[in-house]
């Protein structure tokens, strides 16, 4: 996965974890693309203070996601429902009967890991 995307996601599911200041830089840095710099001035701080905190988030949230799991569990779920929505569409072409028991048994699958 492209490491904007992670940051993004990561930050979806885990960023209210973080306190108003971290987040205000990290979403300066990854949401809003600014440099250092320029968060720096915005802050009022150091561009490498800027820097250590944008990577002390980073492993704050990877940290969250090695114990919870949510975004590897969102990541399943999203694949599993794009697999049912591709199996749909070709039971709507053929009417094959093993395409439904394939659905189903993904279905199932979604349900036992949420």
């Amino acid at each position: 996965m492209e490491k904007k995307l992670r940051q993004t996601y990561l930050y979806d599911f885990y960023g209210e974890l973080l306190n108003e200041h971290q987040r205000r830089i990290y979403e300066d840095a990854v949401f809003q693309d600014l440099s250092l710099s320029e968060i720096a001035e915005e802050e009022g701080i150091s561009r490498q203070g800027v820097s250590d905190m944008i990577k002390r988030c980073t492993i704050k949230l990877e940290s969250y996601e090695a114990k919870l799991h949510m975004l590897q569990k969102f990541m399943y779920v999203k694949q599993s429902v794009e697999e049912i929505r591709s199996l749909a569409e070709r039971f709507g072409e053929s009417h094959e009967e093993g395409i439904l028991h394939q659905i189903e048994k993904i279905s199932n699958q979604i349900l036992e890991e949420l």
